[in-house]
């Protein structure tokens, strides 16, 4: 197992790294990050930023099992056991859904906002999804993270000058006012539905090997693992800093102001893009609109492109002789969550915030058992000892897995017993 470093390297390895942030800074940050922060002020930062640290190793097991192994994550449940392989698969089958509508009802909403041809969000949807499958067709892997790279460096120069030019004209409200009770029943759902996405939904870990896998295809260089994991590093840690820069934005522009997020798809980003804009500038709309439009359809892009590549993997674990199908399995499954998604939109599109909090929910749920099978997998005989996760990851795992497990558990209790 090589272990070695180097800048080459590096920077042939850069990219799955940045395609987590790009999947992440999306309704978990753009959504219920502002949401925090316009509700609670900076109340529940510390939540956001515990629920980032503990949960980094079951993120790092994706590319850690790539770089030592040479296989996606799948394969790895697949070596755990059949029951973990399964597992896995129902798991997939009761989020990807609920989290691909999640992500495109967004974009949608953004791009009325931003062309305002009074279009409805399914139909805003279509032509997203639409889109970005010619994308993926035309452009393949190396589209998806040329694209991705740009535009999250261009969001992150845009949210640290909003926040920065906020704070130097001061809170519009008392920030010292925001003392959540977090065992009301209304607070208590928000957190769930806020830690459930944050940094983003366990899945990844799993996009992230299959993306560093095609990656290392591109460029012709497996990486390192130093090289995979500091390339994992990057893109984890930025996604943590986009979680603190909306949060902020949130609680500087509108908490203690008594504007009320609106719980429609349509009303909830225009007022993301007013967020912007009363700090910026009016002049800024145009560029704001645009930019967090993109951003968005960014994040839609990832998870599009995440989901058939999962599918194709599994079916042709399934059955190898798919392998001959390697495209149209692909194709196939893109058209499948698709549609899917769009069918969740037709009927819940119009309550962004509803739809939101049902996926991170589900995503919730099921992060424990992720987790476990991530550790199963990058602990499994087949991964080089020197390769498996030390003694602080491991530790951090264990912490991290009873904190989402605890609140997991807290959930469905409350939910039982009302």
């Amino acid at each position: 197992m090589r272990k070695s470093f180097s800048r080459a390297g590096f920077f042939k390895a850069l990219g799955p790294g940045i395609l987590f942030a790009g999947a992440a800074i999306g309704v978990s940050h753009v959504v219920q990050s502002t949401r925090a922060g316009a509700e609670f002020g900076f109340a529940l930062l510390w939540l956001i930023l515990l629920a980032n640290v503990l949960k980094f190793p079951f993120f790092e097991f994706g590319p850690r099992y790539a770089a030592a192994t040479g296989e996606s994550l799948i394969d790895g449940y697949r070596r755990v056991g059949r029951w973990a392989f399964g597992l896995f698969l129902v798991l997939t089958v009761l989020t990807m859904f609920t989290i691909q509508a999640g992500v495109t009802v967004v974009a949608a909403a953004l791009a009325e906002n931003l062309f305002g041809f009074g279009w409805s969000v399914t139909a805003w949807s279509a032509l997203i999804l639409g889109t970005i499958a010619l994308l993926l067709i035309a452009g393949k892997y190396p589209w998806l993270d040329r694209v991705t790279k740009v535009i999250v460096s261009l969001l992150a120069a845009a949210a640290l000058t909003a926040v920065v030019i906020a704070a130097f004209n001061g809170p519009a409200g008392d920030l010292s006012l925001a003392k959540p009770d977090l065992l009301s029943a209304a607070t208590f759902a928000f957190v769930i539905a806020l830690l459930g996405w944050m940094p983003a939904n366990f899945e990844i870990s799993v996009w992230q090997s299959l993306w560093a896998i095609e990656r290392a295809k591109e460029t012709g260089h497996r990486p390192t693992l130093k090289e995979a994991l500091a390339d994992f590093h990057i893109g984890y840690w930025l996604a943590t800093i986009y979680a603190v820069l909306f949060v902020a934005l949130g609680a500087l522009v509108l908490f203690g102001t008594g504007e009320s997020l609106s719980g429609s798809s349509v009303g909830f980003s225009a007022q993301l893009v007013g967020l912007f804009t009363a700090t910026l500038g009016e002049w800024t709309w145009p560029v704001i609109a645009t930019a967090v439009f993109v951003t968005m359809f960014s994040t839609t892009l990832a998870v599009t492109d995440a989901y058939p590549r999962v599918w194709r993997r599994s079916i042709e674990i399934i059955a190898p002789e798919a392998k001959k199908a390697h495209e149209a399995l692909y194709w196939m499954s893109l058209l499948i969550v698709g549609g899917g998604a769009l069918l969740i939109i037709a009927f819940l599109g119009g309550s962004l915030t509803r739809l939101v909090d049902l996926a991170a929910t589900i995503s919730f749920i099921s992060a424990p058992l992720f987790g476990y099978l991530g550790y199963r997998a990058v602990t499994h005989p087949h991964v080089p000892k020197e390769a498996r996760p030390g003694r602080f990851v491991t530790v951090m795992a264990f912490l991290g897995g009873l904190f989402v497990s605890l609140f997991a558990i807290g959930f469905v209790l409350w939910r039982l017993l009302g």
